[in-house]
């Protein structure tokens, strides 16, 4: 079954980086785009960060020139780099397949000082 488990949220400072990889399983992972969302306390779930299985990337107005999404097609993962963290960044990360209702279970970023 498709599986999706993110990881390498945490807590840092503002200005501070992390990179949150998603590992994938149960599908060929090669073949599909995948997907940055976050959900930040009281608010709608929002696109981060898309990749197309050509590589093609799209950002959120929000975190254009601070974030960058990448996959190892050889690892299946999907990687979420954030530079420039602000506290408007805290949120749970969740990464998702770009067909079918495939969710990962999260993780914590928290931008704090």
């Amino acid at each position: 079954q498709v599986q999706l488990v993110e990881s390498g949220g945490g807590l840092v400072q503002p200005g501070g980086s992390l990179r949150l990889s998603c590992a994938a399983s149960g599908f060929t992972f090669s073949a599909y785009g995948m997907r940055w969302y976050r959900q930040a306390p009281g608010k709608e779930r929002e696109l981060v960060a898309t990749i197309s299985s050509t590589r093609s990337t799209n950002y959120a107005d929000s975190v254009k020139g601070r974030f960058t999404i990448s996959r190892d097609n050889a690892k299946n993962t999907v990687y979420l780099q954030m530079n420039n963290l602000k506290r408007e960044d805290t949120a749970v990360y969740y990464c998702m397949r770009s067909v079918g209702s495939y969710w990962g279970q999260g993780t914590q970023v928290t931008v704090s000082s």
